[in-house]
């Protein structure tokens, strides 16, 4: 089916679109959801080998403080000490709250072996990472498809004008009323 009257090529557009919007949302869905599985798992393993201390803060919070999570408000860094593995005491810097004093007790994330690590993953975190994966994958596909119409589109637009081109010409004497060639005034079809 090929429309040929602007009203039709609007209905038919319409329904392209449609399509498209529909596919590149399903294929963005998919891939939210498999992002959102990756990253619970991803969680899940990381969360086994992430370990909550308490530290001492041995010098002052440095300014200026910096978002380091998107769950977490700003956060600055210090010099702590701290135990893990028990009784291994351990060294380092630290996020901390801003302006943290030195000798402030804080609560900080460790690996198996005792070193600063990053906390396990949030919800909000792994929300944000799958939303723009969908968004990235929906966007993508909708690229495909929009490009795809438009070279069908162009492919076969020449040959659907010829083509209405020939029909019209043995249509359009009937159908108007004007006679063909070769025909006279005399000449009846009844």
């Amino acid at each position: 089916m090929t429309p040929s009257e602007p009203a039709d090529r609007g209905r038919f557009g319409r329904v392209i679109v449609t399509v498209i919007v529909a596919v590149a949302l399903c294929f963005g869905a998919v891939a939210a959801g498999t992002v959102w599985n990756a990253g619970v798992r991803a969680d899940r393993e990381r969360a086994a080998h992430r370990h909550q201390v308490q530290a001492v803060t041995t010098g002052r919070a440095e300014d200026p403080p910096v978002a380091v999570r998107q769950d977490a408000g700003p956060q600055s860094v210090a010099a702590a000490v701290w135990e893990y593995p028990d009784n291994v005491r351990r060294s380092g810097t630290v996020q901390v709250p801003p302006r943290t004093p030195k000798g402030q007790t804080v609560t900080v994330w460790v690996d198996d072996a005792g070193s600063p690590a990053r906390p396990p993953g949030s919800t909000s975190e792994r929300a944000m990472t799958s939303f723009a994966g969908g968004v990235s994958v929906a966007s993508v596909v909708a690229a495909l498809e929009a490009g795809a119409v438009v070279l069908v589109r162009r492919r076969i637009g020449p040959h659907r004008l010829a083509a209405w081109e020939r029909e019209w010409e043995q249509v359009e004497p009937v159908w108007s009323g004007r006679l063909r060639r070769g025909s006279g005034p005399d000449d009846d079809d009844s």
